[in-house]
């Protein structure tokens, strides 16, 4: 049987890790972009599960003794108290399991791009801009200057702001601003045993700490807009100041990172042999660091579903297919992003009677080995339903 065509848009990371996997099947791959090195200066990192790097190692062939995915063994929660004093609210540890791994985006990025070089079924069409998609038959063809290429599926990982993507998707979706600032870094400080990820909870913000090596911290600020100042030195010296509690002799190695911070959940996820991944589905706030841990469930369910329709001599990129995979996921990402989204408002919320109810139920949730689970259950899979 001939194989089938794909075109994938989009080489960050999302584009990738999905040509990569899907390169395991039975499938001819064109993956479009612009050059990856842009994305080698990014300074941010990724939580992944313990359940998600399994099926990098697995359905990817990533090896793990090739790159370094850092370990957390425990997860910690703290709120202010009083002024620039923290009260531990709660902690997750799993005999002999681990929360969730680190690793820097550019490192895994670099990784993936070595092996998609080596990768038969797999080809790289750097730098040209697709100037128009339309039908062609039964298939759709992409074009690019001066010629046409035909495709049974093509694949969108350009996020939502694309061009591409407004020009191809004008459809429902939900979006709006958190009106917040994310800033990033990694500081270099005295080795220590480093396998605890930290969050504290502040009245307008909300720091984290996640471990990349025994020497190397990411941290993670998320402020409201109105308490926002771009003033690097003021902000070196409050990250210092609330990282002394936890790490000595800290040092800044990079820059500081900024982004805004949005929500946006898309209604409709393909339309005629063309499937919107990634950003391009769902974006959501990094508090629990699960942006990325969703699109590789997403990831999961497109690889299944391809894999059975090719099995059965089926058409990948027909609505049936993607219809399929749209209802496996949709839902599941609707009720996970709106959990997310109840548990920043929580933290953040003024209402001093709510929050000591729930600083009450997150104590005693915390001494609860059951609920605890179903908490790491939810952290490490997903929804399963």
């Amino acid at each position: 049987m001939k194989k089938q065509k794909i075109c994938i848009i989009g080489t960050g990371l999302t584009g990738l890790i999905t040509a990569l996997s899907l390169s395991k099947l039975n499938l001819n791959i064109d993956l479009i972009g612009s050059d990856f090195k842009q994305n080698l200066s990014d300074n941010r990192t990724l939580a992944i599960s313990e359940d998600n790097l399994n099926f990098f190692k697995e359905k990817i062939l990533i090896d793990s003794k090739k790159i370094k995915f850092w370990p957390c063994s425990k997860i910690e929660l703290y709120k202010e108290s009083k002024k620039d004093q923290f009260t531990k609210l709660f902690e997750l540890k799993k005999n002999n399991r681990q929360m969730l791994y680190m690793i820097k985006n550019s490192h895994l990025i670099k990784y993936v791009f070595e092996k998609i070089k080596k990768s038969n079924s797999i080809k790289l069409v750097n730098k040209r801009k697709v100037s128009e998609i339309r039908s062609s038959g039964l298939l759709k063809s992409i074009k690019f200057k001066n010629f046409y290429n035909k495709y049974n599926l093509i694949i969108m990982c350009t996020g939502h702001k694309s061009d591409l993507v407004k020009k191809t998707f004008n459809d429902q979706s939900m979006k709006y601003s958190y009106d917040e600032i994310s800033q990033t870094t990694i500081l270099t400080h005295k080795a220590l045993k480093n396998n605890i990820a930290r969050q504290i909870f502040f009245n307008n913000k909300i720091l984290a700490f996640l471990p990349i090596s025994n020497f190397q911290t990411s941290i993670v600020l998320s402020i409201k807009k109105k308490f926002f100042k771009k003033n690097t030195s003021v902000l070196k010296k409050e990250l210092k100041f609330y990282s002394k509690k936890f790490l000595e002799n800290i040092k800044f190695n990079q820059d500081i990172s900024i982004y805004d911070l949005n929500f946006f959940l898309r209604e409709k996820y393909y339309n005629d042999r063309i499937l919107l991944f990634g950003e391009s589905l769902h974006v959501i706030h990094p508090l629990a660091g699960q942006g990325f841990n969703m699109t590789i469930r997403d990831l999961k369910s497109l690889r299944n579903t391809i894999e059975n329709k090719i099995n059965l001599g089926l058409d990948i990129g027909s609505s049936d297919t993607l219809l399929e995979f749209s209802d496996k996921t949709k839902s599941k990402n609707f009720l996970y992003s709106m959990g997310i989204n109840l548990l920043r408002d929580y933290f953040y919320t003024e209402n001093k009677n709510l929050r000591k109810l729930g600083d009450k139920a997150i104590n005693t949730i915390g001494t609860n080995k059951f609920a605890k689970n179903i908490i790491y259950n939810f952290a490490n899979r997903g929804l399963n339903f």
